[in-house]
């Protein structure tokens, strides 16, 4: 009996959340965060001295990856997974800087499969207000809501700008979350000198994949494979990249004055892929390339 007791004590325990502001680690993290699984293998794969905790269930492993200390998590797909994901590890770990790696689709047309993209800044593109329609083909947002300076409507589609609160009382309407400008730095150093892959078995990419570092990469809570979409958002946004979660990211670390960068490797073309969607084939393939290019920029900071 007691040792049941104290079984259910145990269990208890483990499923009471600590108080936000008890650290499980004091240690000066690197936080490297993904979506899912097979983003993160490989960098799990090569960190050394692994130690594994759960926290409001997530579960983070802190270790060594190429000389540096960091904490790797799943996001969780999508952007409130990814929001909250990322906001347990800044309250529960010291994180000096966020990392995300893993995989997207391709909106720029002179980008292809294979390819690892660094954007400058990113946004949410599926912040809208979805308009009445007025006639065959005509909508007007509420109250004859003026769009954001540049961003065209996509049908009943009207893009907006985000509310932050970054304060008691303080909001501020965003439409781009920053990278990190002195990580950008570090990434541009990277861009000739990681070697990627260019095959999956006996499927090869037409190209030599490359690293892109620069320009806008856009998240919603939408898998994208869809032609036109796919041409507004890389006109509407000059978007190169497009993904689930990147920009929910970004914007937790804008909040929390926390340095931030991602690593997005190109598994399909949103829409844009010459015959079927590749994401099932190249998945794989993309999460690798991102992690070889994050593997090389970690080693590579300070």
């Amino acid at each position: 009996m007691r040792r049941a007791i104290l079984a259910l004590w145990a269990t208890l325990a483990l499923a009471t959340p600590a108080p936000a502001q008890d650290r499980l680690d004091e240690t000066p993290r690197t936080a490297i965060v993904s979506a899912f699984g097979p983003e993160l293998t490989a960098l799990e794969a090569a960190t050394t001295g692994k130690r594994t905790v759960v926290a409001a269930g997530a579960t983070f492993t802190t270790g060594v990856l190429d000389g540096k200390p960091v904490v790797l998590f799943l996001s969780g797909m999508s952007m409130v997974n990814a929001a909250m994901t990322t906001e347990r590890a800044i309250d529960r770990f010291h994180i000096s800087r966020i990392v995300f790696s893993g995989i997207a689709g391709g909106v720029d047309p002179n980008l292809d499969v294979g390819d690892v993209v660094v954007a400058e800044q990113w946004g949410q593109y599926l912040e809208s207000a979805m308009a009445r329609q007025v006639g065959p083909g005509k909508f007007e947002p509420p109250n004859g809501e003026p769009l954001p300076a540049g961003l065209a409507p996509f049908g009943m589609m009207f893009p907006r700008a985000v509310q932050v609160t970054t304060g008691p009382g303080i909001m501020e309407r965003r439409l781009w979350f920053p990278a990190d400008p002195a990580l950008l730095a570090t990434a541009r150093t990277l861009a000739d000198k990681v070697a990627l892959k260019r095959c999956v078995g006996e499927r090869c990419l037409t190209k030599a994949p490359r690293m892109v570092v620069g320009g806008n990469g856009v998240s919603g809570q939408a898998f994208v494979d869809n032609a036109e979409l796919r041409t507004w958002a890389y006109q509407t946004f000059q978007a190169r990249v497009l993904d689930m979660e990147t920009a929910a990211v970004a914007q937790v670390a804008y909040v929390n004055k926390t340095p931030f960068i991602a690593f997005r490797s190109l598994s399909d073309l949103a829409g844009g892929d010459p015959g079927a969607n590749q994401a099932r084939t190249f998945f794989q393939l993309a999460s690798d390339n991102s992690a070889a290019v994050v593997r090389a920029f970690v080693a590579a900071l300070p």
